[in-house]
């Protein structure tokens, strides 16, 4: 249990897949506690699938996933759900559900079945709308928010689970510039200001650079790297995880490595 002593959560010598198709074989995997960290890779590399065996969505062919030191596999549904929040690609809600009923939704691993919202949920539900900016929507339907308002009421409602450790499968998915920033900024937030771990599977590698502190690059059916964005990301990780050339530069703003994909000369024809 090495890595599990070093970490929250921790994956060790684990083999993923969906019946006969085999996605990643022994893996070793540490999340930074108080960090957040950026799973990238090629599609069908696997991030997802690792992202959902972290959240113990799907179970292992074979391996351990330590959460707070124990097996996660042998965890009941009540204490995961208190101890991290999954948010999946395009969570779907019942129709006409409000903005303040998907986030109190979040107090569910900490009530009894039957029981309802107290004063105490209600003032939780209020510091999460509050900081993911959405009191003034709470009232209104999912279905009349924006691509990035939607996102945030999705994050608001796993605040209010609670929770130490946030995982999120492509949170930016869909989203046009404006509001893939604003929920990045958000996320960063909740970071910096309320200690939250995060690991989010990320796309765009400039994303990554500027909003992770630890990336963790899958390829080829396992961990081909994982490290800070300054020495991750390289012309040569690029090349082998994506098959992309690639400049690297630091941004000239905030100097994190910024990825710039070369067009070769019969493409660019």
């Amino acid at each position: 249990m090495s890595s599990a002593a070093q970490s929250r959560l921790a994956g060790e010598k684990l083999t993923l897949g969906y019946a006969a198709l085999r996605v990643l074989e022994n893996v070793d995997v540490t999340i930074p506690d108080g960090k957040i960290t950026a799973l990238i890779g090629a599609n069908g590399s696997g991030k997802s699938t690792l992202l959902k065996a972290l959240g113990r969505i799907i179970a292992p062919e074979a391996g351990i996933v330590y959460l707070d030191g124990r097996e996660i596999a042998a965890m009941p549904g009540r204490a995961i759900a208190q101890a991290l929040a999954l948010l999946p690609q395009s969570p779907v809600s019942p129709d006409g559900l409000t903005v303040r009923q998907l986030c109190r939704f979040g107090r569910h691993p900490h009530k009894g079945l039957l029981s309802r919202p107290s004063a105490h949920d209600e003032e939780i539900v209020d510091h999460a709308l509050a900081a993911t900016g959405l009191v003034d929507l709470a009232s209104r339907p999912l279905d009349r928010l924006s691509g990035g308002q939607r996102q945030r009421a999705w994050i608001a409602m796993a605040l209010a689970q609670e929770t130490p450790i946030l995982l999120l499968d492509e949170p930016t998915t869909y989203l046009d510039i404006a509001h893939q920033l604003e929920v990045l900024e958000l996320l960063r937030d909740l970071n910096r200001n309320r200690g939250r771990t995060v690991v989010m599977v990320v796309h765009d590698l400039n994303h990554a650079a500027q909003y992770a502190d630890h990336i963790i690059a899958v390829a080829d059916g396992g961990i081909h790297a994982a490290g800070s964005p300054g020495a991750l990301l390289t012309p040569e990780l690029i090349k082998t995880v994506f098959g992309v050339d690639a400049a690297v530069v630091p941004h000239p703003v905030d100097g994190t490595p910024l990825c710039l994909p070369i067009a070769s000369r019969e493409a660019s024809r």
